[in-house]
């Protein structure tokens, strides 16, 4: 089996030495993914436009995989602020409400006061018909 490794162009990545995403064989492992937008290293102060930035930076990882919201199995989110978790709901719901993954949520501080929630994703590639 072969090993990909993925990068989003964060600053994060190089100077603690991780990879956004993980490919091995069929399965996509993405790293905890906060709102920061990468290109330009901004976040956004708002809760709802963060998990948007979030899962924007998980489908640009998967799809570099060869996988889609479609393939994840186990999604984690982490918020500093438990209370804040019912808002994320419905922005949650439009991308994994179909595919319904196994998932937990956890309270804990984050890398940077800035970061209200990180989200980290399973996925397991479809088998490719022949």
């Amino acid at each position: 089996m072969n090993r990909q490794l993925i990068s989003s162009g964060s600053t994060y990545e190089r100077e603690i030495g991780y990879s956004r995403a993980v490919v091995d064989g069929d399965w996509i492992f993405v790293s905890g993914t906060t709102g920061f937008d990468y290109q330009s290293m901004t976040i956004s102060d708002n809760l709802l436009e963060q998990t948007e930035q979030c899962l924007r930076n998980i489908k640009s990882a998967l799809e570099q995989g060869g996988a889609s919201f479609a393939d994840v199995v186990r999604v984690t989110y982490i918020l500093p602020q438990a209370s804040d978790f019912p808002a994320c709901w419905p922005v949650l719901r439009k991308y994994f409400g179909d595919v319904r993954p196994a998932a937990t949520m956890i309270s804990a501080g984050l890398a940077d006061p800035r970061m209200r929630i990180e989200i980290e994703v399973t996925a397991r590639r479809s088998p490719t018909v022949v």
